[in-house]
């Protein structure tokens, strides 16, 4: 691990430790990604990032070195793979950790194999591998590659939370995965399985008797009260879980080499072998049963940029069809002329007019895809505008991530509204739109019914600006020249960008670009109307571009673009452009280099697991953040090191630079750093990476999709697979960090499955949220394993400020639905006097439907309290009405609250597909209390609830108030266990 400053004395990196437990409430599981080794100073620990990134790496190159009359060295090995691997692997591990971040799974035991809920959590994890297997033969990779993720967490965290190792197995446990092995029973709630232990490390607190060989038991560690832990079982363990102070005292997860963390830190190497064995086991599996090509294909393994055509068909768009041809042509050839080092790549083609649009012709077949264009004709007129952004976003929801698209039309957008939701997916994928727009008006093909806004091309102009893509507009005469643009950006894959801003009138048009040794094949294209341009080499010799030829390069010269071509060979070291121009000009500098760079941000995430938490949508201005940078295609003969960030506002002007750290996470040759943001800038920036060689010269790349900061933020908090025939409810919330204003919400998907939903309006305080959900009616006809792509976008209604947020959903096929609900507490108040009857206590249960049917009733079977649903964020009002509705709680005609003995409780209106919240509360002279739980299939469950009386210590006082300083503070507490019963 290298992080300036932690090298520093042990005297304060005990003051770093002992803040760090006071800011971190928890930690459950294999550490999620490398940050989480500095949170909890354990260096040598086995991330669940490393061990997923080994596990894909291995099995990708294993599989390669299969494939027919393929030979690979080793530099290959780290350079050959491809940006769109490691973006690929990046979205599995994301899924992975985030099982440690989200609401919905962060604090469930059977998503962590805890609190030996070791049979629920092995039939989800079968549900998860049958579901990733029907992704990917449906070729819905992103869907497989989230649901691997989720997958390869719970798998890992078995051998971190059981006592498998200790039980001294060397090999994975093929139940998991294959319900046809045999399966060893887990300890029943009445065994003891761990004994008292007082020290950081426990060794031999298991019990002898849970490892009898001929008849050993599997158990696994309780963590926090929920639920609450048994007497006699073994706990997570750890300074961060507070059930270790219960009997039995002390902990058995391996899931850090920590003492601090892991009281079984010394098996923490075994445990991190076995799932990575069992990680490996999945991949090769999941190989043999797809094919390895769309096993490589999962993973975009050698895989150039998508190429994208989006194309109006109307009649007076016959030229543009046929450069497109053409270009489609030369780009086939010149990845046939890579020598079968890259993969021919996927091919769109996503036709339009008005009112048609579509369908999506994709393949993975060159000559197919020529076919596609050649059957493509313009026909009939039809008024200017077209549904241009219908298309493009069916083609960004069926291209991959980091696809390039271009747009060809010659008219204006008549489905404006479609442009947040666009823009949205578009970041979401870091795809770049390109417009080659002609505006010939000799042409007459089109019907004008109205007169044309000098502006009806913006929205265009905007999107490719966001997008780090061009806005060109040319001539029919001009454009099967100026179409080039799209073999220069995609015809290999090796294509990185050096530079790109944006000058406007009256502003500065000076840029500097860097070539370092590894580039070749540098080209320029400047988009707009260019009166006088000079390029400068870094010897300092000048040539204007507008005149005779010269020594530096080639330009091509064309309505609405110039494209510049450096001479070969190119000289190393800063080159310099400079030019004017009538209006406004996009300056875009590419070339062939493997050595490029993928991000993110990131915050830190400190409620049960420590680690780095993606930042989803656009980033808070003014709030601190985390950038993770990792480096691709780094040759170790190079020795490139990279030292900081640019972040550069769209005019190429630094906003301000970011140090990096590397964090050395084992991506092989990949570098992975990190750097923190002090403040996002409150105007959209781009990140510009500086580096030197081994040689000492500057290497720079840059990423050119622009980053939106805002002060909305809008988060998913819940969702679920699709099942045909049934709803399914989407939970989000939205999070105001400015001051007290309205917004509007907006929810649109790509199939139609959205029920009528808006646009909303509301309001929200200062720093303050809002919540609710949409609803999505699948289809009966739907398909299995048809994916959909929902986004929820939000904006200020006095200003600028907007977020978004992507949901990737998948139909799964409609199985009899055999699994009951489950119960889970997730806050506890009790606070109980010496005479009960001067007290209450209360529990919050969150009661879930794990099957498809969604939750139907509830029954309060014992007890002496009240049971009241209590609606999550205020997402519906307590009568399931949206809110804003005028009628005033408390008047409504639906029960939400009961009392034991009385009928069943409708909950299906409140459930809606998400987790319905429940509360209790009773007189501590009642401190049990029993509830069932049915989903409209009609498995129940019963739920119970126990009150004990204990002594707390500080912390499990403050956890049970929830507030330093609490009036009851030191008094007995009762903490409320919940124990789940099948009926």
């Amino acid at each position: 691990m290298v992080w300036r400053g932690w090298e520093a004395k042990p005297w304060i990196r005990l003051c770093v430790l002992g803040l760090l437990l006071m800011a971190l409430p928890g930690c459950q599981s294999f550490l999620p990604n490398f940050w989480s080794r500095v949170l909890t100073l354990s260096w040598d620990s086995y991330t669940h990032q490393y061990m997923t990134e080994q596990a894909i790496l291995n099995v990708t190159m294993e599989t390669l070195k299969g494939l027919p009359g393929q030979h690979h060295s080793g530099s290959q090995r780290h350079e050959g793979l491809g940006r769109g691997f490691w973006r690929a692997v990046g979205e599995v591990v994301r899924a992975n950790a985030e099982m440690d971040f989200l609401s919905a799974t962060r604090s469930d035991p059977i998503y962590h194999f805890d609190s030996e809920r070791v049979d629920a959590a092995t039939e989800m994890l079968q549900e998860f591998w049958n579901q990733s297997v029907l992704l990917a033969k449906a070729r819905e990779y992103q869907g497989a590659r989230h649901n691997l993720g989720q997958l390869f967490h719970s798998l890992q965290d078995f051998y971190s939370h059981s006592n498998w190792v200790e039980m001294g197995q060397k090999t994975i446990y093929q139940h998991l995965l294959d319900p046809k092995t045999p399966a060893i029973p887990t300890a029943s709630e009445d065994i003891h399985t761990c004994e008292e232990c007082h020290l950081p490390t426990c060794k031999n607190n298991i019990l002898k008797v849970m490892h009898n060989p001929k008849f050993p038991l599997l158990t696994t560690g309780y963590f926090s009260d929920y639920p609450m832990k048994p007497p006699g079982k073994c706990s997570h363990g750890g300074i961060l879980d507070s059930s270790r102070h219960q009997g039995a005292r002390g902990g058995i997860n391996k899931d850090s080499t920590s003492p601090f963390f892991s009281p079984h830190h010394y098996l923490h190497a075994e445990a991190a072998k076995l799932a990575t064995m069992a990680t490996l086991m999945v991949l090769r599996d999941l190989r043999d049963i797809v094919e390895p090509k769309s096993f490589l294909r999962l993973f975009s393994v050698r895989q150039p940029p998508a190429l994208v055509f989006v194309i109006d068909t109307t009649g007076s768009m016959f030229e543009e069809i046929s450069a497109a041809r053409l270009r489609a042509y030369s780009i086939i050839q010149a990845r046939a002329r890579d020598g079968g080092h890259a993969q021919p790549g996927t091919f769109l083609l996503v036709p339009f007019h008005d009112p048609g649009v579509g369908p999506v012709y994709e393949t993975d077949d060159p000559a197919q895809f020529l076919r596609y264009l050649e059957d493509l004709t313009a026909l009939g007129g039809g008024d200017e505008p077209e549904m241009c952004f219908t298309a493009i976003q069916l083609a960004l929801t069926n291209s991959p991530p980091l696809s390039e698209i271009f747009v060809f039309t010659d008219a204006s957008a008549k489905d404006r509204h479609l442009y947040n939701s666009v823009k949205a997916l578009t970041l979401e994928k870091q795809s770049k739109v390109t417009f080659l727009l002609t505006e010939d008006t000799k042409r007459g093909m089109r019907r004008r019914r109205e007169t044309l806004s000098p502006d009806r091309f913006s929205l265009y102009t905007s999107l490719a600006s966001v997008s780090g893509g061009l806005t060109i507009f040319t001539s029919n005469k001009d454009i099967e020249k100026v179409s080039a643009i799209v073999q220069d950006t995609i015809a290999t894959a090796s294509k990185v960008t050096l530079l790109h801003a944006e000058s406007h009138v009256g502003s500065d048009c000076s840029h500097a670009f860097q070539v370092d040794r590894s580039m070749s094949n540098v080209t320029l294209h400047l988009a707009g109307a260019i009166t006088d341009c000079t390029l400068i080499s870094p010897n300092g010799h000048t040539q204007p571009l507008l005149g005779p030829p010269g020594p530096l390069a080639e330009l091509q010269r064309l309505q609405g673009l110039y494209r510049v071509t450096l001479w070969l060979p190119i000289q190393q070291g800063q080159w310099h452009i400079t030019a004017k121009a009538r209006g406004n000009v996009t300056f875009s500098v590419i070339g062939d280099s493997s050595l490029d760079f993928l991000y993110y941000l990131a915050t830190e995430a400190n409620e049960t697991h420590p680690g780095l938490s993606r930042v989803e949508g656009s980033p808070i201005a003014g709030l601190p953040v985390f950038l993770v940078l990792a480096v691709t295609g780094l040759s170790p003969a190079q020795r490139t090191s990279f030292s900081h960030v640019t972040l550069m506002g769209a005019g190429g002007k630094g906003l301000q630079n970011v140090t990096l750290n590397s964090t050395s996470s084992l991506w092989t040759s990949e570098q992975e750093l990190v750097g923190r943001i002090e403040a996002v800038p409150h105007t959209p920036f781009c990140v510009h990476l500086f580096g030197r060689d081994g040689h000492g010269n500057t290497v720079e790349r840059v990423s050119s999709e622009m980053i939106q900061p805002t002060h909305v933020q809008i988060q998913v908090l819940s969702s679920s697979h699709l099942v045909p025939g049934h709803s399914t409810s989407v939970a989000f919330e939205v999070w105001n960090h400015g001051p007290a204003r309205s917004f509007s919400l907006s929810a649109m998907d790509d199939h139609g499955y959205l029920s009528p939903t808006g646009p909303y309006s509301f309001h929200i305080s200062e720093r303050s949220s809002f919540s609710r959900e949409v609803v999505l009616k699948t289809p009966r006809k739907a398909a299995a394993g048809e994916a959909i792509t929902l986004t929820l976008m939000v904006h200020a209604r006095d200003s600028a400020d907007s977020n978004y947020a992507v949901v990737h959903l998948t139909v799964i096929p409609q199985d009899n639905d055999t699994s009951p609900p489950s119960c889970s507490a997730m806050l506890v108040q009790a606070s109980c006097p010496a005479q009960c009857s001067l007290g209450n206590w209360s529990v919050s249960l969150a009661v879930k439907d794990r099957g498809h049917s969604g939750l139907a009733a509830v029954q309060l079977s014992q007890g002496k309290g009240t049971l009241q649903v209590l609606h999550h964020g205020g997402s519906k009002g307590r009568h399931g009405r949206p809110p804003g509705d005028s009628q005033e709680e408390g008047h409504g005609s639906e029960r939400d609250h009961m009392v034991a003995g009385e009928p069943r409780l409708s909950v299906t209106s409140w459930a809606g597909g998400r987790p319905v919240r429940l509360g209790y509360v009773s007189a501590c002279c009642a401190p049990t209390a029993e509830l069932v739980v049915w989903d409209r299939a009609g498995n129940s469950r019963r739920c119970h609830l126990a009150a004990r009386q204990q002594s707390a210590s500080p912390v499990e006082t403050n956890r049970a108030s929830h507030q330093p300083g609490h009036p009851c503070q030191g008094l007995g507490l009762f903490l409320i266990s919940l124990l789940v019963i099948n009926m």
